[in-house]
């Protein structure tokens, strides 16, 4: 069996996925393409694998390269966890945003900084996607990449239901047993269904013994010890309902409420780190980059195989390939057989996290029918975004470009059209080298209109309905 990782030069997630997959039993001889840009990580890489390997007695190999169609030809899967642009891209999605008073904490999934994210991100997907299509149209696809949505949707452009893909995170493992936890309760004697969007799917049914247990959860989140660290979760828990998969740090990007202005941010995202801190996930990268600039990553890691991950991409393989069911939560085209929305109040084109089953047949994605309405619609204020940055990167639209930000949530709280219209300007300037598609296209500038003190402003047409209620409101 042939995998291809694309972007192994993620060194820490990469590791994880090798370690996962060599402890499948029965897969027989694994052979790992392990393709980056350039081999400064993937070298390290391979040095721990073949490390590990040879301590294991495993039957299986790894070999690096630079060049994605050879790593992807005959490919029985590809892993896709590539970053376009690295830290360098990230510090202008964050800092240029913060000038004009958006603040953000991650900025890779569902806000501006996402938004410049998809645009750098998505050709190269596509590009991914074409090549699958030559040289190993029997793969599938397991897709890590963020933005999640955007960059499945792109694929799924590409594809054309040619070739099986689904997009993985892990928010919905670690979210259930942080709920697990809280209560107190083994995991395994849960019963949930988790649907919506990525980074905001929603437990809409959470059962132990077929008793709700989201009566006792609220109670907890009254209790200031459980709601101190997940404040913006806890928030959108006790007003919405409905318990969902991101934490402070993320959520707080997605909606209007919490980091719209310094009251808001330091009532609700005053955790350091990724409990809200601005530009914490950056802040973070360049750490991690400039503590291990010249060192080995990997080096003093042990050979021993660790336990494995609660990431799905290994459960998945082994499902497909061995006819071993499992499911998972994966996102996916939220299209059914007939057309309908497998969450059916949200759009059917639209790219929705949902359960999924994985067996010898491949990817069945399950009908969950309609999520409760407002859950529904703060999803949709995500979704309208994350179409209008698909349409604008297919099309390379700097006109629809300018206004997927104008609705993102957040944006759209803090600033206005014409200032909003001026730091996608600035920020496609200042990306340009990774923004090839959009070159020569700005938006067209929108001076302010000054109307002086003696304007004679123009007739307005007469509106018989108008007319009446002046009228009336004469007498």
């Amino acid at each position: 069996m042939k995998i291809a990782i694309i972007g192994a030069g993620s060194i820490v997630f990469c590791k994880t996925l090798l370690m996962d997959i060599v402890q499948i039993k029965g897969l027989g001889h694994i052979e790992f393409a392990l393709m980056a840009p350039s081999t400064r990580h993937t070298s390290d890489v391979k040095r721990y694998f073949d490390r590990v390997a040879a301590a294991n007695g495993l039957d299986a190999e790894a070999w690096i390269t630079t060049d994605r169609r050879e790593a992807l030809r005959n490919a029985d899967y590809v892993i896709a966890t590539l970053n376009v642009g690295g830290t360098d891209a990230a510090t202008l999605d964050i800092e240029i945003p913060l000038k004009y008073g958006v603040d953000q904490c991650i900025g890779d999934t569902n806000s501006i900084g996402s938004i410049f994210r998809s645009m750098r991100t998505l050709p190269v997907m596509r590009g991914l996607a074409r090549d699958m299509l030559e040289v190993c149209p029997n793969a599938m696809l397991l897709n890590y990449v963020n933005p999640m949505t955007a960059v499945c949707r792109a694929v799924d452009d590409e594809f054309a239901g040619k070739i099986p893909y689904v997009g993985l995170c892990h928010g919905v493992q670690t979210t259930i047993r942080l709920i697990a936890g809280y209560l107190g309760l083994p995991l395994e004697e849960i019963d949930y269904t988790c649907a919506g969007i990525n980074h905001m799917g929603w437990f809409i049914k959470l059962e132990r013994n077929g008793v709700d247990l989201y009566p006792a959860l609220r109670e907890k989140f009254e209790l200031p010890e459980y709601y101190a660290s997940e404040k913006v979760r806890g928030e959108v828990f006790r007003h919405f309902g409905y318990f969902m998969t991101e934490s402070t740090g993320h959520l707080s990007e997605y909606l209007p409420y919490f980091r719209k202005n310094e009251m808001a941010r330091s009532l609700y995202c005053d955790e350091p780190d990724f409990g809200g801190e601005t530009g914490a996930s950056l802040k973070w990268s360049k750490k991690v980059k400039e503590k291990y600039r010249d060192r080995d990553v990997l080096e003093q890691e042990p050979s021993t195989l660790p336990p494995r991950s609660i990431e799905y991409g290994s459960y998945i393989i082994e499902a497909t390939a061995l006819n071993r069911p499992f499911t998972f939560n994966g996102n996916i085209r939220n299209t059914a057989s007939d057309g309908r929305g497998l969450i059916t109040n949200l759009p059917a084109d639209c790219i929705a996290e949902m359960p999924v089953i994985a067996d010898g047949e491949g990817l069945h994605p399950q009908s969950v029918g309609a999520l409760p309405p407002q859950c529904a619609a703060l999803n949709m204020t995500n979704v309208n975004v994350q179409t209008l940055t698909f349409l604008a990167e297919k099309y390379s639209d700097p006109k629809l470009l300018v206004q997927a930000a104008a609705l993102d949530p957040l944006t759209g709280a803090v600033c206005t059209l014409k200032e909003i219209r001026e730091m996608v300007t600035e920020m496609l300037l200042a990306e340009a080298k990774w923004l090839p598609n959009f070159e020569g296209k700005l938006p067209r500038p929108t001076p302010t209109i000054f109307v002086p003190a003696d304007c004679k402003r123009a007739e307005v047409p007469a509106d018989p309905a108008l007319a009446i209620n002046t009228r009336l409101a004469n007498l």
